[in-house]
């Protein structure tokens, strides 16, 4: 078995414990020996980080190689259109090159979402709307390059979900401990290596891998 800890990031902290220009950071939350941060998330992105003492866990929760689907909420400007999540489930190209596709669609402002401090900044003229994307990549500051690409910037962003787990019931700058068991060996089981054809001769073939040659 192994624990995670599931925290609720605030608006500007450092997914990190220290931080040379004296911003917030998760130390200023989580009292917790020897845990780190499973990935990470932006200073000014809000919501779900895991954190694990478990190195193994740690590496299979936060590589792209593993697939674990991230869901955003995304606070957009202006009224997102068919044809921009569109384009957001077909991917985008970006400087670093196209994104994957993305599971996204419009959705109306979560109901158990808490209010942001400092709130995003009001404009009149300017209507704004949120959507759900779900992502495998993590590239730097990738969501909100996404939706700019589409034209529509984000103002505020939120991890709603890494895999299974979310961050329900958890107050911005709380955590919860989860003890791992059967989920555990989902996430953290070493892959075998493939077995390797036997090296075998019949009547004038040569069957499975040739052996290697020795150095002279």
């Amino acid at each position: 078995m192994s624990d995670i800890f599931i925290f609720n990031k605030p608006f500007q902290v450092m997914s990190q414990f220290t931080d040379s220009d004296g911003r917030a950071t998760l130390a200023d939350y989580i009292r917790i020996p020897a845990i780190y941060p499973a990935g990470r998330l932006d200073y000014d992105s809000e919501g779900l980080m895991i954190l694990t003492g478990d190195g193994e866990l740690q590496h299979q929760i936060s590589h792209p190689r593993h697939k674990l689907r991230k869901t955003y909420w995304a606070q957009v400007e202006g009224e997102i259109s068919d044809d921009a999540l569109a384009q957001l489930r077909r991917g985008v190209m970006l400087k670093d090159g196209p994104t994957l596709p993305a599971h996204a669609e419009r959705i109306t402002e979560p109901t158990s979402l808490w209010p942001r401090d400092p709130p995003v900044r009001y404009r009149a003229a300017i209507p704004t709307s949120w959507l759900s994307l779900q992502i495998s990549e993590g590239r730097n500051r990738q969501v909100r390059r996404m939706t700019a690409a589409v034209g529509f910037p984000t103002l505020r962003l939120v991890r709603a979900a890494i895999g299974d787990w979310s961050v329900d019931n958890l107050a911005p700058g709380e955590h919860r401990k989860i003890t791992l068991g059967d989920e555990f060996k989902r996430y953290a089981s070493p892959r075998k290596p493939a077995a390797r054809t036997p090296y075998r001769k019949t009547k004038g073939k040569t069957l499975g891998a040739k052996p290697r040659k020795r150095s002279p």
